[in-house]
């Protein structure tokens, strides 16, 4: 008998021999149904493999992301077996699951692959799906594996050729048989629509020296109307790209003469950042927290006693030298180390801490072209940062208080669903890492006990953290259901080591201050890019560069609607006057295009009753009312949206 521990702690007996699918039988048969791919002992392994010895087994349905890229892994292997058989000679190199779906690299020969033949490529992939063939997994020697794909395939040859005897696995499935690690779902009969996606090149093994393959992407799903639904996303998607409402709505741009992954802010975006700084900055000044500013350059030493020279240095841009000799500057990529040297400048007692500095503060890293996107990644960007210098006492409420300070501006700005992500270290691969390994498990257990108390629904991902310590990231859904990493919390040991920072104790001995670094944007850029996307441009109301447009419906009206646009101006609503010579329905679409909340109509009923005729954004008919009782309303909406903070 073996005993198998499942993930909620339970243990199990069975007879040694059982399988992944059995155990799930055993569990409910249902459940067994939904079952895609196992894990035992932090393996990978197949459904129907032979538990021999005691475990911890986890099983996977598509709720699971282990489960989508068992999935998308397996269809792989139907994209492949389609391309063979519908053009007959070609070479298949390699084909993963990839975040989204999956693709297979394939050296075509003389055919050719374009977007009028991914019909003939989906039903094809469907017939072979509906034959509910196992995926079988087989060892096999390196002679044997070589001699089938000697003569036929050079690119699995290569393959082959650089795995160790004794390693090696073939995955069979119908008349299919491909190398492979494993790592499937049961049977191919599990796979019930499918999209070829796009086609494209891919370099043999991505060297533009070697032969250029195609590779063909594709999606599946366990059922039709998934595959409805994220095609529908798709296309939601592609209108709410921040790239183009930036464009539509005047917020931002690049310029190839300032360089790429450079963004200029136009008046709007600058406008909407400044708003986005200033929130934060009054509930940071609630918490306690002090401004700084600090340059956009440093010595390199500054860097190589803080460590992100030597994690960075690749990704930074080369060194500023001066005319000095050895004097070298970088463009910071950190914010950090500054903040360090601002604490140093003069002694600290424990009754001083804990000290709060925050910065906006732009920082550069050297991102190559092909990575760059829009406002989501760039090589310039301004960091919502902060660093806590307190006591060891002082972590876990200083933590606390920030995980409080993220949920503030979450709730404000309407991200509502989010899970917790506790990052730590990789005790399998330490180099990647700096400090002291007791301080690492200090930390960690810090961040866990904070996430515990203040009631996150938070998991650990191990290998995520910071090379200097562990971090809580909260990874945020939007409309659209995607998953994003927004806001962060670290808290950090080494530098306060590296850069010898102390404070004098209650017993007159020097101590070691704990480090917190906190963004809860992350950066101004890229947060930007989110928020856009989520709301599709319709900001809260508190947030939007005007809140209402005051629309005459002829030149004669252009005094009365003057008047009411101070009078809104008088009570803090941002508002602009549309006084053009143009039909009302025209200012009317204009003004829903560019999405002001509000649209304030006026003529001769209103400038005679002294009133407003209001339609909210979307269609949404007001009627006529006073100018105080819109006022009411614009302050109800934005008190809704805009949560208290007392810090």
């Amino acid at each position: 008998m073996i005993k198998i521990t499942l993930p909620d702690g339970s243990v199990r007996e069975y007879q040694s021999g059982i399988t992944p699918m059995e155990v799930a039988k055993d569990i409910s048969e249902g459940f067994a149904r939904n079952v895609l791919s196992a894990k035992f002992n932090n393996t990978i392994i197949e459904t129907a493999t032979s538990l021999t010895t005691d475990g911890n087994l986890v099983l996977y349905t598509w709720r699971e992301d282990e489960g989508k890229k068992a999935f998308w892994h397996s269809s792989a292997h139907i994209l492949a077996q389609a391309l063979e058989e519908l053009y007959p000679g070609v070479k298949l190199w390699v084909g993963p699951a990839i975040e989204n779906g999956f693709y297979y690299d394939v050296d075509l020969g003389e055919h050719t692959l374009s977007e009028k033949d991914f019909d003939s490529i989906e039903k094809k992939m469907l017939e072979i799906a509906r034959g509910k063939h196992d995926f079988k997994m087989r060892s096999v020697s390196k002679e044997e594996a070589l001699s089938y794909y000697k003569g036929k395939n050079e690119y699995k040859v290569d393959l082959v050729e650089g795995l160790e005897d004794g390693t090696i696995t073939f995955c069979d499935h119908d008349t299919f048989t491909d190398l492979c690690r494993g790592g499937h779902i049961p049977n191919t009969g599990i796979v019930k629509a499918v999209k070829i996606m796009s086609v494209a090149g891919a370099y043999y093994k991505g060297d533009e020296n070697n032969k250029q393959l195609t590779r063909v992407y594709g999606i599946s799903f366990p059922k039709q109307k998934d595959l409805k639904e994220y095609l529908y996303l798709l296309e939601e998607a592609k209108k709410r790209d921040h790239r183009k409402l930036g464009k539509e709505l005047s917020l931002f741009t690049f310029s190839q003469k300032v360089g790429q992954g450079l963004p200029l802010w136009l008046p709007k975006g600058a406008a909407l950042r400044e708003r986005l700084e200033q929130f934060l900055k009054k509930a940071q000044k609630k918490a306690g927290y002090e401004m700084v500013v600090t340059p956009h350059i440093g010595q390199k030493e500054l860097y190589v006693t803080s460590g992100h020279y030597a994690k960075y240095g690749e990704d930074s841009f080369q060194p500023i030298h001066t005319p000095a000799e050895g004097e070298e500057f970088l463009l910071k990529p950190m914010n950090c180390p500054h903040h360090c040297e601002i604490y140093s400048s003069e002694p600290w007692s424990y009754k001083d801490l804990p000290k709060r500095f925050a910065e906006f503060g732009t920082v550069y890293r050297y991102e190559q072209s092909g990575e760059l996107h829009g406002l989501t990644r760039v090589r310039g960007f301004t960091q919502d940062d902060a660093h806590i210098f307190c006591t060891p006492d002082q972590l876990d409420s200083e933590f606390k208080k920030v995980i409080d300070l993220v949920l503030y501006v979450f709730g404000s700005l309407g991200f509502e669903n989010f899970t917790a992500q506790v990052s730590v270290r990789d005790l399998e691969n330490p180099e990647k890492y700096i400090g002291d390994p007791v301080n690492w498990e200090k930390a960690e257990n810090a961040i866990i006990n904070a996430a515990k108390d203040k009631g996150l629904d938070y998991v650990i991902e191990t290998g995520e953290a910071a090379f200097y310590g562990p971090k809580l990231d909260f990874m945020v859904k939007d409309a659209l259901g995607r998953s994003w990493q927004l806001g962060t919390i670290q808290v950090d040991y080494n530098l306060p080591e590296r850069f010898d920072l102390t404070y004098k104790g209650s017993d007159n001995e020097s101590h070691r201050p704990v480090m917190i670094h906190r963004a809860p944007f992350g950066s101004m850029e890229r947060f930007i890019a989110i928020l856009l996307e989520h709301t599709g441009g319709n900001f809260p109301l508190w947030l939007m560069p005007e809140q209402a447009i005051v629309l005459s419906i002829s030149e004669k009206y252009e005094k009365y609607s003057e008047k009411v646009l101070n009078l809104l101006e008088n009570n803090e609503i941002r508002a602009l006057a549309d006084n053009r010579n143009e039909t009302i329905g025209k200012k009317i679409r204009e003004a829903e295009l560019n999405k002001f909340p509000y649209i304030i109509i006026v003529g001769e009923k209103e400038e005679e009753t002294n009133t407003i005729s209001v339609r909210k954004h979307g269609g949404e008919d007001l009627g006529s009312i006073s100018i105080s009782d819109f006022n009411k309303i614009v302050k109800e909406e934005i008190n809704r949206t805009l949560k208290s903070f007392n810090g």
